[in-house]
């Protein structure tokens, strides 16, 4: 894995400052991987206008590096954050705003109610059944390799020691 990727140094500094474990750091950087579509940059949700406006939560659709959706969400991270993503979402892009909505959101358990420390501690690194923090199980086995590959860079790196 590439820690020099997008905004991957951001979204360290990001984990750093909310003491994130080296393996929680590791499955949060394998999401954002995965959700960008391995940019490490904040993204829209795929498809055309036409495609999206058929979504039932438009025009609340996916966006930033957890792909947030569906007004609640977009009402519940502006209550977090002060930020008023309902009446522009597209501040969703905003790098700091998407790596502060991953971070919080996946260490909080804004998503489905997991959250980090559900699946990843000092004692276990539960990298396929983490993926519940975000989407059931969809790529769970794929996104867990990545976290190994994060969490040995990170560890060489010296994150956490």
């Amino acid at each position: 894995m590439n820690l020099d990727i997008g905004c991957t140094r951001l979204l360290i500094g990001k984990c750093g400052e909310q003491n994130l474990l080296r393996n929680q750091v590791a499955y949060l950087l394998a999401t954002a991987w995965h959700e960008s579509g391995h940019t490490m940059q904040p993204v829209r949700e795929r498809g055309g206008e036409t495609y999206l406006r058929g979504k039932a939560y438009y025009p609340y659709v996916g966006m930033g590096f957890v792909q947030l959706t569906w007004l609640r969400n977009y009402q519940f991270a502006s209550k977090k954050l002060g930020v008023d993503f309902v009446a522009n979402p597209r501040l969703l892009l905003d790098p700091t705003h998407a790596a502060d909505i991953i971070v919080l959101g996946m260490k909080e358990g804004w998503f489905t109610g997991k959250k980090l420390a559900d699946y990843v501690t000092l004692q276990r690194s539960d990298f396929v059944g983490a993926r519940r923090i975000i989407n059931g199980t969809d790529c769970a086995s794929l996104i867990a390799g990545y976290a190994t590959g994060y969490d040995a860079d990170l560890k060489a790196l010296g994150y956490g020691a």
